[in-house]
């Protein structure tokens, strides 16, 4: 076989010209080492006069395979195969955490402290009466969970669905109501996993850029006029930033998403309890195309593995008959110990207590930064937002120290150059030696970033 794919005998293959099947056929030859890892793929334009279908219809399915890591290059210089496993992977959470041996402050992952956590001993012996026990009943949520959450619910949801964790949530909503081609506008940055989701179903993200009050309601105009599907932002303790969308911002947005009826609004509240700003939803204002997730695993404990989703029927009955093909519930233990521990009030004021010992950390990780020039705004959640003049140079300067961070290359679209720092679990003794060595992997001395 030569260094070029035989375009007629490519074609030759395909049984099904879609997107999809264009894709399977390549994914399978290049699996079974018909076509070798290092080959030139036909043209695109070739393919398509071929197989009588449109140049759109093969770049489609060749953008499917980069994803995957299958193919490689574009446009006129061409497309290759690069590699040789065609399966669907989250590209940049897989990322998180490959530092190296020689580290010694891991501050990449933003996770509780294990022991600010509750203890669930009362909750998992409580959970055991549950009547709906071992049932195989598909119902969308316990009735205790049900009955606990609904008076701390930001809005008179119509209905709710628990799901396996927050991400577990936002995955089912992405793979239910966004097909490939899809545009649907993002926060920049957000969450790492969400980015890869959209990766994973084909969409078109939009990137929306953010300012310290959230969202830019002039941007968010410009994007929802070219009737996106869905709007996915944070509404409180940014997973990336630690900002939160202030009042006068969040009347700016629901004034501009006026103008575009059929562009669901999905709310992601990562942090869940754990945020020291009040809860909040869009879907005080449109309930009829808000989807608002809640996690409690921030709060409560990362095995308890719950999250409720809030729609409107017609919306959470379709999520779950998606679902259905694969756990179809989450465990009645899990949602009625989660019950329990909202309900109770000694685990309420542990959680109190975790959010101030977070503060704390907060500012005096800060206060030390400030101290040696870096001055930052004190914001909120489980990391500091810390821009730097370039990424690379962090990341190296951090790692000789052995301290891992999160380049924000995980989590962003655009070009702005920044490092998340976990503050969650911050060992004292290690304060003073993670700011300095923060200071100079910034890249910038004495200068103020609180504006940046």
């Amino acid at each position: 076989m030569t260094d070029h794919v035989d375009p007629e005998w490519f074609c030759s293959q395909i049984k099904t010209p879609s997107v999809k099947g264009i894709a399977q056929t390549a994914s399978v030859l290049i699996r079974d080492g018909q076509i070798a890892v290092g080959m030139q793929m036909p043209a695109v334009r070739e393919i398509a006069e071929r197989l009588g279908i449109s140049p759109a219809t093969v770049s489609a399915a060749w953008s499917q395979l980069r994803k995957q890591k299958v193919l490689a290059g574009k446009g006129r210089s061409g497309v290759w195969v690069s590699g040789n496993t065609a399966m669907p992977r989250p590209i940049r959470f897989e990322k998180i955490g490959n530092y190296g041996d020689n580290i010694r402050a891991d501050l990449a992952l933003a996770a509780p402290d294990p022991a600010l956590l509750p203890d669930l001993h009362g909750a998992l012996q409580a959970a055991l009466r549950s009547p709906q026990l071992n049932s195989y009943s598909r119902e969308a949520i316990s009735a205790p969970l049900r009955q606990a959450i609904t008076p701390r619910w930001p809005y008179a949801a119509e209905a709710f669905l628990a799901t396996d964790g927050g991400f577990d949530a936002m995955n089912l909503l992405v793979q239910t109501l966004v097909s490939p081609g899809d545009q649907v506008i993002i926060e920049d940055p957000t969450a790492t996993r969400l980015l890869d989701m959209l990766d994973n179903v084909g969409a078109e993200i939009l990137p929306l850029a953010c300012d310290a009050e959230g969202p830019l309601p002039e941007l968010l105009s410009a994007l929802l006029e070219r009737a996106p599907v869905m709007l996915i932002y944070q509404p409180r303790t940014h997973s990336a930033t630690g900002n939160s969308i202030s009042v006068a911002r969040r009347q700016a947005l629901a004034a501009v998403l006026a103008q575009s009826p059929h562009t669901l609004i999905v709310e992601d509240d990562g942090i869940g309890d754990l945020s020291a700003e009040a809860s909040w939803s869009m879907g005080s204002v449109y309930p009829d195309r808000t989807l608002h997730v809640r996690s409690f695993s921030k709060a409560y404990g990362p095995d308890l593995r719950l999250a409720v989703l809030s729609a409107t029927a017609v919306m959470v009955k379709r999520i779950q008959s998606w679902r259905n093909f694969g756990v179809s519930w989450t465990s009645r233990l899990l949602q009625d110990a989660v019950a329990w521990l909202l309900e109770d009030e000694a685990t309420q004021r542990q959680i109190a207590t975790a959010r101030d010992c977070y503060r704390v950390r907060r500012q005096q990780l800060v206060a030390a930064l400030a101290a040696r020039g870096l001055v930052l705004p004190l914001r909120d959640g489980l990391s500091l937002y810390i821009p730097v003049a370039s990424e690379q140079f962090a990341m190296i300067t951090l790692a000789a120290r052995g301290i891992a961070v999160l380049p924000g290359e995980r989590c962003r679209l655009g070009n702005t150059q920044f490092i998340r720092v976990s503050i969650a679990s911050l060992r004292e003794d290690q304060r003073e030696m993670i700011a300095d060595a923060l200071v100079l992997a910034s890249g910038r001395e004495a200068n103020s970033l609180a504006d940046l």
